[in-house]
């Protein structure tokens, strides 16, 4: 009887612990030690805090579209403590806490969230109320401010053309045909001469290169600019294209911005022209024969042009004028740049 060998067995350990792994808190993971469930651990209190997830720093507040990864400690009463997986690096998956969130989202995974509409969180303070579900007395909650003191960029520019298709390659040509070996005299047994080879055929041209795309135009943009009534200064931010797609900013001006782009879309790139086939060979004999031409290279695609640049025009209340200089805005396209107009005259709430 033959035995697998021990890597064999070795491969199928490991496999065998990723996917147990990968299934989360199964029994078998609790079993192997991948993970713990609350509901055999005496958990008399439990902590939580939002971490980044770049470097693990630990973070009270989060802007608009920006998210963080929660991370929760059940401890008992002699000290043990229990961390959450993911950005916890324990054992214990999310799905042992019932955790009730308002203004944030939580993912499945432990991943926080602030809705990129700032309508959302203005003027309010996300919350989590977190407990383990086989304690549900030991709660922690944990309170998740909003910042605008960030940088956002609201792109209305266009799509970039598409790039030309590559032409195909040329066919090399096929080798000439070797002469008939000379005949052997019976007599003296030397060899004639060889018969005349063959020529080898052209090689095929390579095909052209398709012209890429044009870039399509930027949008033309236009942003509403107001101060919001309160003790701290922020500016209430609409912007529209032409599309009808708007977005809205709520910026600190202490720190935070906002760019506004509408570049005309860059044009696509020319598809290289086909490589051109290779001769033929001449085959052996006497004479030789010759080789084959190699074909001619395709040309080259022509790039296409760039789309042109949308216009950004500004509305801007008298309030808000002195805090424009956290406003920028980008608009670069075939012809140079598009129209820029700014006016300073009242602006309505925007939300």
């Amino acid at each position: 009887m033959l035995r697998k060998s021990s890597s064999h067995w070795i491969g199928v350990a490991v496999l065998a612990v990723t996917a147990v792994a990968a299934s989360g808190c199964s029994a078998l993971a609790v079993h192997l030690g991948l993970r713990v469930r609350l509901d055999t651990v005496p958990v008399t209190s439990a902590s939580a805090a939002l971490v980044s997830s770049r470097d693990g720093a630990k973070i009270t507040a989060l802007g608009p579209g920006q998210s963080a990864g929660l991370v929760i400690v059940a401890i008992t009463a002699e000290g043990k403590q229990f961390v959450t997986v993911g950005a916890g690096k324990g054992k214990v998956a999310f799905d042992n806490y019932s955790i009730e969130a308002s203004i944030v989202q939580v993912s499945k995974r432990g991943k926080v969230s602030l809705s990129s509409d700032p309508r959302v969180s203005d003027g309010k303070v996300g919350h989590l109320r977190i407990s383990p579900t086989s304690h549900p007395d030991v709660v922690t909650e944990l309170d998740v401010a909003p910042r605008y003191d960030i940088p956002y960029v609201a792109d209305f520019s266009g799509r970039s053309g598409i790039d030309g298709s590559e032409g195909t390659a040329g066919i090399d040509g096929l080798p000439g045909s070797d002469g008939t070996p000379g005949m052997v005299d019976p007599t003296t047994g030397a060899v004639g001469t060889p018969g005349p080879r063959g020529s080898g055929t052209n090689g095929g041209n390579g095909g052209n290169g398709s012209n890429g795309g044009d870039g399509s135009p930027g949008e033309d943009v236009h942003a509403w600019i107001r101060l919001e009534p309160g003790p701290k200064p922020l500016l209430q931010i609409k912007v529209s294209g032409s599309s009808r797609r708007q977005s809205f900013y709520l910026v600190d001006p202490h720190g935070g911005s906002l760019r506004i782009e509408s570049n005309g879309g860059s044009g696509g790139r020319g598809g290289h022209g086909g490589r051109a086939g290779r001769g033929g060979s001449g085959g052996s004999g006497f004479p030789n024969g010759a080789s084959g031409a190699d074909g001619i290279a395709g040309s080259d695609g022509m790039s296409g042009s760039d789309g042109l640049a949308g216009t950004i025009a500004l509305s801007v209340d008298p309030d808000a004028q002195q805090y424009l200089k956290c406003i920028s805005w980008l608009n670069h396209g075939r012809g140079g740049l598009g129209i820029e107009r700014t006016a300073v005259e009242p602006v309505a709430p925007l939300w």
